[in-house]
Protein backbone atom coordinates (compact mmCIF):
# COMPACT_ATOMS: atom_id res chain seq x y z
CA UNK A 1 0.00 0.00 0.00
CA UNK A 2 1.34 3.68 -1.16
CA UNK A 3 2.31 6.03 1.22
CA UNK A 4 1.01 10.13 0.92
CA UNK A 5 3.60 13.22 0.82
CA UNK A 6 2.65 12.83 4.66
CA UNK A 7 4.27 9.66 5.23
CA UNK A 8 0.83 8.09 6.21
CA UNK A 9 -0.70 4.81 4.51
CA UNK A 10 -3.19 5.57 1.74
CA UNK A 11 -5.94 4.25 3.94
CA UNK A 12 -5.21 6.63 6.63
CA UNK A 13 -5.56 9.71 4.14
CA UNK A 14 -8.66 8.54 3.13
CA UNK A 15 -9.62 7.99 6.50
CA UNK A 16 -8.96 11.33 7.63
CA UNK A 17 -11.13 12.91 4.54
CA UNK A 18 -14.08 10.95 5.58
CA UNK A 19 -13.66 12.37 9.24
CA UNK A 20 -13.95 15.64 8.11
CA UNK A 21 -17.35 14.43 5.88
CA UNK A 22 -18.80 13.03 9.23
CA UNK A 23 -17.42 16.28 11.19
CA UNK A 24 -19.86 18.23 8.41
CA UNK A 25 -22.95 16.04 8.93
CA UNK A 26 -22.47 16.74 12.65
CA UNK A 27 -22.56 20.08 11.72
CA UNK A 28 -25.62 20.00 9.47
CA UNK A 29 -24.16 19.02 6.52
CA UNK A 30 -25.41 16.00 4.29
CA UNK A 31 -24.91 12.90 5.91
CA UNK A 32 -24.59 11.09 2.53
CA UNK A 33 -21.33 9.91 2.40
CA UNK A 34 -19.14 9.50 -1.62
CA UNK A 35 -19.69 5.60 -2.73
CA UNK A 36 -16.55 3.53 -3.04
CA UNK A 37 -15.84 3.69 -6.44
CA UNK A 38 -16.50 7.88 -6.57
CA UNK A 39 -14.18 8.03 -3.83
CA UNK A 40 -11.57 5.91 -4.98
CA UNK A 41 -11.59 7.79 -7.92
CA UNK A 42 -10.99 11.38 -5.88
CA UNK A 43 -8.17 10.51 -3.83
CA UNK A 44 -7.00 7.77 -6.58
CA UNK A 45 -6.61 4.83 -4.34
CA UNK A 46 -7.89 1.83 -4.80
CA UNK A 47 -11.26 0.52 -3.95
CA UNK A 48 -10.30 -1.95 -1.16
CA UNK A 49 -8.52 0.77 0.55
CA UNK A 50 -11.16 2.91 0.59
CA UNK A 51 -13.37 0.08 1.78
CA UNK A 52 -10.77 -0.51 4.62
CA UNK A 53 -10.97 2.99 5.85
CA UNK A 54 -14.88 2.58 5.56
CA UNK A 55 -14.68 -0.32 7.53
CA UNK A 56 -12.90 1.48 10.55
CA UNK A 57 -15.20 4.04 11.00
CA UNK A 58 -18.51 1.54 10.39
CA UNK A 59 -16.81 -0.14 13.21
CA UNK A 60 -16.12 2.55 15.24
CA UNK A 61 -20.12 3.46 14.87
CA UNK A 62 -19.11 6.86 13.20
CA UNK A 63 -21.04 5.80 9.55
CA UNK A 64 -23.30 2.83 8.75
CA UNK A 65 -23.94 1.44 5.30
CA UNK A 66 -27.82 1.01 4.13
CA UNK A 67 -28.18 -1.34 0.90
CA UNK A 68 -28.07 -0.41 -2.28
CA UNK A 69 -27.94 3.01 -0.54
CA UNK A 70 -24.71 3.55 -0.14
CA UNK A 71 -22.83 4.86 3.05
CA UNK A 72 -24.12 7.69 5.52
CA UNK A 73 -22.36 9.06 8.08
CA UNK A 74 -24.04 8.53 12.04
CA UNK A 75 -24.99 11.56 13.61
CA UNK A 76 -26.59 10.87 17.25
CA UNK A 77 -29.01 12.37 18.75
CA UNK A 78 -28.54 13.95 21.78
CA UNK A 79 -25.00 13.44 21.72
CA UNK A 80 -22.20 16.36 21.41
CA UNK A 81 -19.89 15.30 18.55
CA UNK A 82 -16.88 15.04 20.91
CA UNK A 83 -18.46 12.17 22.56
CA UNK A 84 -16.10 9.16 23.31
CA UNK A 85 -17.53 6.77 20.99
CA UNK A 86 -17.43 2.76 22.93
CA UNK A 87 -18.15 -0.65 21.92
CA UNK A 88 -19.05 -1.57 25.58
CA UNK A 89 -19.72 1.90 27.15
CA UNK A 90 -16.37 2.29 28.54
CA UNK A 91 -13.66 3.74 26.60
CA UNK A 92 -13.54 5.09 22.86
CA UNK A 93 -12.39 2.09 20.52
CA UNK A 94 -8.99 0.55 19.82
CA UNK A 95 -8.08 0.32 16.62
CA UNK A 96 -4.56 -1.17 15.60
CA UNK A 97 -3.81 -0.05 12.06
CA UNK A 98 -2.80 -3.64 10.00
CA UNK A 99 0.81 -4.79 9.80
CA UNK A 100 2.65 -3.59 6.72
CA UNK A 101 3.43 -6.48 4.76
CA UNK A 102 6.71 -5.44 2.72
CA UNK A 103 6.49 -6.80 -0.87
CA UNK A 104 3.42 -8.62 -0.31
CA UNK A 105 0.47 -6.00 -0.95
CA UNK A 106 2.86 -4.41 -4.39
CA UNK A 107 3.09 -8.20 -5.46
CA UNK A 108 -0.74 -8.41 -5.04
CA UNK A 109 -1.34 -4.87 -6.79
CA UNK A 110 0.66 -6.77 -9.72
CA UNK A 111 -1.30 -9.27 -10.23
CA UNK A 112 -4.31 -7.34 -9.89
CA UNK A 113 -2.99 -5.15 -12.94
CA UNK A 114 -1.86 -8.43 -15.04
CA UNK A 115 -5.60 -9.68 -14.77
CA UNK A 116 -6.94 -7.06 -15.83
CA UNK A 117 -4.76 -7.12 -19.06
CA UNK A 118 -6.30 -10.75 -19.42
CA UNK A 119 -8.97 -11.58 -21.08
CA UNK A 120 -11.94 -13.07 -18.38
CA UNK A 121 -11.14 -16.02 -16.56
CA UNK A 122 -13.15 -19.40 -16.70
CA UNK A 123 -14.17 -19.11 -12.99
CA UNK A 124 -14.73 -15.86 -10.58
CA UNK A 125 -13.06 -13.96 -8.58
CA UNK A 126 -14.92 -15.51 -6.06
CA UNK A 127 -15.04 -19.09 -6.80
CA UNK A 128 -10.94 -18.70 -7.24
CA UNK A 129 -10.54 -17.58 -3.59
CA UNK A 130 -12.87 -19.85 -2.23
CA UNK A 131 -11.04 -22.40 -3.59
CA UNK A 132 -7.84 -21.55 -3.02
CA UNK A 133 -8.93 -20.35 0.53
CA UNK A 134 -10.67 -24.25 1.42
CA UNK A 135 -7.00 -25.69 -0.22
CA UNK A 136 -4.66 -24.04 2.13
CA UNK A 137 -6.82 -24.88 5.44
CA UNK A 138 -7.35 -28.81 3.79
CA UNK A 139 -3.39 -28.85 3.85
CA UNK A 140 -3.12 -26.79 7.70
CA UNK A 141 -5.90 -29.32 8.93
CA UNK A 142 -7.24 -32.52 9.85
CA UNK A 143 -9.92 -31.48 8.85
CA UNK A 144 -11.40 -31.44 4.43
CA UNK A 145 -13.01 -28.46 2.86
CA UNK A 146 -14.54 -27.57 0.19
CA UNK A 147 -14.90 -24.02 -1.66
CA UNK A 148 -18.63 -24.30 -1.40
CA UNK A 149 -18.25 -24.50 2.51
CA UNK A 150 -15.75 -21.03 2.06
CA UNK A 151 -18.12 -18.14 3.19
CA UNK A 152 -16.95 -14.88 2.08
CA UNK A 153 -17.81 -10.74 3.94
CA UNK A 154 -16.74 -7.26 3.11
CA UNK A 155 -14.71 -7.99 7.55
CA UNK A 156 -15.28 -9.42 10.26
CA UNK A 157 -18.28 -7.50 11.59
CA UNK A 158 -20.24 -8.01 9.16
CA UNK A 159 -19.37 -11.50 8.87
CA UNK A 160 -20.29 -12.43 12.39
CA UNK A 161 -23.21 -10.35 12.48
CA UNK A 162 -24.52 -12.46 9.08
CA UNK A 163 -23.37 -15.71 11.29
CA UNK A 164 -24.57 -15.48 14.07
CA UNK A 165 -28.54 -14.99 12.53
CA UNK A 166 -28.19 -17.32 9.90
CA UNK A 167 -27.90 -19.59 13.31
CA UNK A 168 -30.02 -18.18 14.94
CA UNK A 169 -28.20 -17.72 17.66
CA UNK A 170 -28.93 -13.91 18.77
CA UNK A 171 -30.10 -13.89 22.42
CA UNK A 172 -28.66 -17.30 23.23
CA UNK A 173 -26.00 -17.32 25.51
CA UNK A 174 -22.18 -16.94 24.18
CA UNK A 175 -19.04 -18.44 26.08
CA UNK A 176 -16.01 -16.16 25.81
CA UNK A 177 -12.60 -16.19 25.97
CA UNK A 178 -11.22 -12.82 27.25
CA UNK A 179 -9.78 -10.88 27.09
CA UNK A 180 -11.39 -10.54 23.62
CA UNK A 181 -11.48 -8.43 20.64
CA UNK A 182 -13.75 -5.28 21.28
CA UNK A 183 -15.15 -5.57 17.81
CA UNK A 184 -16.66 -9.49 18.26
CA UNK A 185 -18.07 -8.29 21.76
CA UNK A 186 -19.96 -5.12 20.08
CA UNK A 187 -21.33 -7.44 17.38
CA UNK A 188 -22.67 -9.61 20.64
CA UNK A 189 -23.90 -6.93 22.66
CA UNK A 190 -25.90 -5.48 19.31
CA UNK A 191 -27.47 -9.36 18.53
CA UNK A 192 -28.34 -9.50 22.31
CA UNK A 193 -26.26 -12.37 23.30
CA UNK A 194 -26.07 -13.10 26.55
CA UNK A 195 -21.97 -13.10 27.18
CA UNK A 196 -20.22 -15.67 29.48
CA UNK A 197 -16.47 -14.81 29.59
CA UNK A 198 -14.04 -17.63 30.41
CA UNK A 199 -10.32 -15.56 31.39
CA UNK A 200 -7.75 -16.66 29.16
CA UNK A 201 -4.70 -14.99 30.99
CA UNK A 202 -4.37 -17.30 34.22
CA UNK A 203 -1.14 -18.44 35.39
CA UNK A 204 -0.39 -22.19 34.52
CA UNK A 205 -2.18 -22.63 31.65
CA UNK A 206 -6.04 -22.67 30.36
CA UNK A 207 -8.79 -23.04 33.62
CA UNK A 208 -10.10 -26.27 31.79
CA UNK A 209 -12.09 -27.02 35.80
CA UNK A 210 -13.46 -23.65 35.21
CA UNK A 211 -14.53 -24.01 31.53
CA UNK A 212 -16.28 -27.52 32.64
CA UNK A 213 -18.18 -25.90 35.32
CA UNK A 214 -20.01 -23.42 32.81
CA UNK A 215 -20.77 -25.76 30.78
CA UNK A 216 -22.42 -27.55 33.21
CA UNK A 217 -24.00 -24.64 34.55
CA UNK A 218 -24.96 -22.86 31.45
CA UNK A 219 -26.91 -23.33 28.56
CA UNK A 220 -24.10 -22.37 26.17
CA UNK A 221 -25.33 -22.27 22.65
CA UNK A 222 -21.77 -20.72 21.07
CA UNK A 223 -17.91 -21.27 22.79
CA UNK A 224 -15.52 -18.70 20.99
CA UNK A 225 -12.30 -19.10 21.58
CA UNK A 226 -8.96 -18.77 19.54
CA UNK A 227 -7.44 -21.45 17.24
CA UNK A 228 -3.98 -21.58 18.86
CA UNK A 229 -2.60 -18.17 19.77
CA UNK A 230 -4.88 -16.15 22.28
CA UNK A 231 -4.30 -12.58 21.74
CA UNK A 232 -4.25 -10.08 23.64
CA UNK A 233 -2.69 -12.45 26.02
CA UNK A 234 0.05 -13.63 23.70
CA UNK A 235 0.08 -17.56 24.66
CA UNK A 236 -0.36 -20.60 22.58
CA UNK A 237 -2.71 -23.26 23.47
CA UNK A 238 -1.31 -26.21 23.88
CA UNK A 239 -2.07 -29.95 22.16
CA UNK A 240 -3.41 -31.09 25.91
CA UNK A 241 -5.82 -28.24 26.19
CA UNK A 242 -7.34 -28.23 22.53
CA UNK A 243 -7.91 -32.20 23.12
CA UNK A 244 -9.88 -31.34 26.39
CA UNK A 245 -11.26 -28.87 25.51
CA UNK A 246 -12.74 -30.80 22.39
CA UNK A 247 -13.58 -33.18 25.06
CA UNK A 248 -15.97 -30.76 27.00
CA UNK A 249 -17.33 -29.88 24.05
CA UNK A 250 -18.47 -33.21 22.53
CA UNK A 251 -20.92 -33.70 25.31
CA UNK A 252 -23.14 -30.24 24.66
CA UNK A 253 -25.36 -29.21 21.45
CA UNK A 254 -22.73 -26.22 21.43
CA UNK A 255 -21.08 -24.64 18.66
CA UNK A 256 -17.16 -24.07 18.41
CA UNK A 257 -17.06 -20.76 16.92
CA UNK A 258 -12.89 -20.75 16.12
CA UNK A 259 -10.89 -17.91 15.93
CA UNK A 260 -8.27 -18.23 13.79
CA UNK A 261 -7.89 -14.08 12.91
CA UNK A 262 -4.57 -14.23 14.32
CA UNK A 263 -3.33 -17.98 14.07
CA UNK A 264 -0.38 -16.79 11.34
CA UNK A 265 1.08 -14.67 14.06
CA UNK A 266 2.51 -17.44 16.20
CA UNK A 267 6.36 -16.53 16.34
CA UNK A 268 7.01 -20.29 15.88
CA UNK A 269 5.04 -21.60 12.81
CA UNK A 270 1.71 -22.09 13.55
CA UNK A 271 0.90 -25.57 15.82
CA UNK A 272 0.71 -28.74 13.63
CA UNK A 273 -2.44 -29.16 15.49
CA UNK A 274 -5.49 -26.75 16.32
CA UNK A 275 -8.47 -26.99 18.14
CA UNK A 276 -10.56 -27.47 14.77
CA UNK A 277 -8.56 -31.13 14.55
CA UNK A 278 -10.56 -32.47 17.77
CA UNK A 279 -14.36 -31.44 17.27
CA UNK A 280 -17.29 -32.52 15.27
CA UNK A 281 -17.10 -30.78 11.69
CA UNK A 282 -21.15 -30.26 12.14
CA UNK A 283 -20.89 -28.04 15.21
CA UNK A 284 -17.65 -26.60 12.99
CA UNK A 285 -17.07 -22.50 12.59
CA UNK A 286 -13.13 -21.32 11.65
CA UNK A 287 -13.26 -17.57 11.50
CA UNK A 288 -10.63 -16.27 9.00
CA UNK A 289 -8.92 -12.39 7.51
CA UNK A 290 -7.25 -12.00 4.75
CA UNK A 291 -6.25 -8.79 5.84
CA UNK A 292 -3.80 -10.71 8.39
CA UNK A 293 -2.34 -12.35 5.89
CA UNK A 294 -1.76 -9.70 3.30
CA UNK A 295 -2.63 -6.34 4.91
CA UNK A 296 -5.05 -3.44 4.35
CA UNK A 297 -5.04 -3.80 0.57
CA UNK A 298 -7.32 -7.09 1.35
CA UNK A 299 -9.81 -6.38 4.32
CA UNK A 300 -11.62 -9.28 3.53
CA UNK A 301 -12.57 -11.58 6.38
CA UNK A 302 -14.33 -15.44 5.50
CA UNK A 303 -15.89 -18.72 7.41
CA UNK A 304 -15.34 -22.08 7.08
CA UNK A 305 -18.65 -24.11 8.06
CA UNK A 306 -20.49 -26.58 6.15
CA UNK A 307 -24.04 -25.71 7.28
CA UNK A 308 -26.67 -25.47 4.56
CA UNK A 309 -28.06 -22.25 6.88
CA UNK A 310 -24.71 -20.44 6.32
CA UNK A 311 -24.59 -20.84 3.15
CA UNK A 312 -27.82 -19.92 2.42
CA UNK A 313 -27.73 -16.90 4.94
CA UNK A 314 -24.49 -15.72 2.61
CA UNK A 315 -25.69 -15.87 -0.93
CA UNK A 316 -28.78 -14.22 0.26
CA UNK A 317 -26.56 -11.09 2.16
CA UNK A 318 -24.67 -11.51 -1.42
CA UNK A 319 -21.89 -9.10 -0.31
CA UNK A 320 -19.79 -7.29 -3.14
CA UNK A 321 -16.18 -7.89 -2.96
CA UNK A 322 -13.81 -6.21 -5.87
CA UNK A 323 -13.64 -9.45 -8.57
CA UNK A 324 -10.28 -8.47 -9.68
CA UNK A 325 -8.66 -8.40 -5.72
CA UNK A 326 -10.16 -11.93 -5.30
CA UNK A 327 -8.40 -13.12 -8.54
CA UNK A 328 -5.32 -11.32 -7.12
CA UNK A 329 -5.39 -12.58 -4.21
CA UNK A 330 -6.05 -15.84 -4.95
CA UNK A 331 -3.05 -15.89 -6.58
CA UNK A 332 -0.69 -15.06 -4.03
CA UNK A 333 -2.65 -18.30 -2.26
CA UNK A 334 -1.88 -20.68 -4.91
CA UNK A 335 1.52 -19.74 -5.86
CA UNK A 336 2.56 -19.79 -2.10
CA UNK A 337 3.37 -16.37 -1.99
CA UNK A 338 1.39 -15.74 1.26
CA UNK A 339 2.92 -18.48 2.94
CA UNK A 340 6.90 -17.72 1.88
CA UNK A 341 6.10 -14.16 3.39
CA UNK A 342 4.63 -15.25 6.41
CA UNK A 343 7.93 -16.87 7.76
CA UNK A 344 9.45 -12.90 7.16
CA UNK A 345 6.44 -11.43 8.99
CA UNK A 346 6.78 -13.64 11.93
CA UNK A 347 10.67 -12.94 11.95
CA UNK A 348 9.84 -9.29 12.28
CA UNK A 349 7.13 -9.77 14.55
CA UNK A 350 9.22 -11.66 17.01
CA UNK A 351 12.09 -8.90 16.57
CA UNK A 352 10.21 -6.34 17.41
CA UNK A 353 8.30 -7.54 19.96
CA UNK A 354 11.86 -8.65 21.60
CA UNK A 355 12.65 -4.91 21.38
CA UNK A 356 9.68 -3.70 23.03
CA UNK A 357 9.60 -6.23 25.91
CA UNK A 358 12.94 -5.15 26.95
CA UNK A 359 11.89 -1.59 26.18
CA UNK A 360 8.99 -1.63 28.61
CA UNK A 361 11.32 -4.22 31.08
CA UNK A 362 13.37 -0.98 31.19
CA UNK A 363 11.04 1.94 31.62
CA UNK A 364 7.77 0.29 33.55
CA UNK A 365 9.70 -2.97 34.98
CA UNK A 366 8.57 -1.51 38.37
CA UNK A 367 4.98 -0.48 37.63
CA UNK A 368 3.62 -3.03 35.84
CA UNK A 369 4.14 -7.13 35.05
CA UNK A 370 3.65 -9.09 31.49
CA UNK A 371 4.34 -12.74 30.37
CA UNK A 372 6.66 -12.03 26.79
CA UNK A 373 4.39 -13.25 23.98
CA UNK A 374 4.23 -15.84 21.81
CA UNK A 375 3.05 -14.21 18.86
CA UNK A 376 0.74 -11.43 18.23
CA UNK A 377 1.58 -7.72 17.77
CA UNK A 378 0.85 -6.29 21.03
CA UNK A 379 2.49 -6.56 24.73
CA UNK A 380 -0.61 -7.36 27.66
CA UNK A 381 0.65 -6.03 30.87
CA UNK A 382 -1.10 -5.92 34.37
CA UNK A 383 -0.64 -2.31 35.98
CA UNK A 384 1.04 -2.78 39.77
CA UNK A 385 -0.42 0.88 40.59
CA UNK A 386 -3.86 1.89 41.19
CA UNK A 387 -4.47 4.27 38.48
CA UNK A 388 -7.58 5.00 35.95
CA UNK A 389 -5.92 3.60 32.64
CA UNK A 390 -8.33 5.62 30.67
CA UNK A 391 -6.69 8.72 32.01
CA UNK A 392 -3.33 6.78 31.12
CA UNK A 393 -4.07 6.23 27.73
CA UNK A 394 -5.78 9.49 26.95
CA UNK A 395 -2.48 11.43 28.28
CA UNK A 396 -0.63 9.55 25.45
CA UNK A 397 0.18 11.91 22.59
CA UNK A 398 2.48 9.59 20.53
CA UNK A 399 2.50 8.09 17.47
CA UNK A 400 5.31 5.70 18.39
CA UNK A 401 2.81 3.90 21.17
CA UNK A 402 -0.40 2.61 21.04
CA UNK A 403 -2.58 1.96 24.46
CA UNK A 404 -5.61 0.65 25.34
CA UNK A 405 -7.39 -0.22 28.79
CA UNK A 406 -8.12 -3.71 29.71
CA UNK A 407 -11.24 -3.41 30.26
CA UNK A 408 -11.81 -2.73 26.36
CA UNK A 409 -11.33 -6.32 26.02
CA UNK A 410 -14.04 -7.59 28.37
CA UNK A 411 -17.35 -6.80 29.37
CA UNK A 412 -16.82 -7.04 33.38
CA UNK A 413 -14.54 -5.44 35.15
CA UNK A 414 -11.39 -8.28 35.71
CA UNK A 415 -9.32 -5.96 33.54
CA UNK A 416 -9.33 -2.70 34.95
CA UNK A 417 -6.22 -2.76 36.02
CA UNK A 418 -4.36 -4.45 32.34
CA UNK A 419 -2.87 -2.20 29.59
CA UNK A 420 -2.56 -3.37 26.32
CA UNK A 421 0.75 -1.53 24.40
CA UNK A 422 1.79 -1.55 20.48
CA UNK A 423 4.23 -0.47 19.31
CA UNK A 424 4.13 1.44 15.85
CA UNK A 425 7.34 2.81 13.48
CA UNK A 426 10.33 1.31 13.31
CA UNK A 427 12.25 4.04 15.65
CA UNK A 428 13.29 2.41 19.18
CA UNK A 429 14.45 6.00 20.05
CA UNK A 430 11.05 7.25 20.05
CA UNK A 431 9.77 4.04 21.18
CA UNK A 432 11.91 4.38 24.72
CA UNK A 433 10.83 8.00 24.54
CA UNK A 434 7.13 7.12 24.89
CA UNK A 435 7.38 4.74 27.78
CA UNK A 436 9.28 7.10 29.62
CA UNK A 437 6.67 9.80 29.07
CA UNK A 438 4.01 6.94 29.88
CA UNK A 439 5.68 5.86 33.39
CA UNK A 440 6.01 9.66 35.02
CA UNK A 441 2.20 10.03 33.91
CA UNK A 442 1.49 6.52 35.47
CA UNK A 443 3.43 7.51 38.77
CA UNK A 444 1.59 10.92 38.52
CA UNK A 445 -1.69 9.86 38.04
CA UNK A 446 -1.15 7.22 41.10
CA UNK A 447 0.44 10.05 43.40
CA UNK A 448 -3.00 12.13 42.65
CA UNK A 449 -5.07 9.13 43.87
CA UNK A 450 -3.25 8.52 46.86
CA UNK A 451 -3.83 12.28 47.64
CA UNK A 452 -7.20 11.86 47.44
CA UNK A 453 -7.40 8.79 49.17
CA UNK A 454 -5.54 11.04 52.60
Amino acid sequence: MGRSVRREFAYQTVYRYLETLISHAREGGDPRLPSLRDLARRMRVSLATVQYAYSLLEREGRVHSVPKSGYFAQVPVNEPASAPRSSTGQCAPFILPPFSCGALEPLLLAHERRLARQSALTQTGSALLRNALAARHTRSSRQFWRAEDVHLATDVQALLQTLLLALDLQGGTVLVATPCCWQQLQVLQQLGMRVVEWPLDTQGGLDLDTLAQLFKRETVRLLLMPSCLATPPGRLVSLDEQREVARLLAGYPTWLLENDLDSDQCFVAPPATRLRDWVDPHWLLVLGSLEGMIGAEAPYAYVLSRHPAVCEAFVRRSFVLPPRRQQAVACLLSRGDVDSHLQQMRDRLQMRMAILCHAVEQHLGNLLAFSEPEGGRVLWCRLGLAVDVRQLVEALKTSALLAAPGNLFSLRDGYDHHLLLAWQGDDAGELEQALEALGKRLQCLHSNAQDRSN
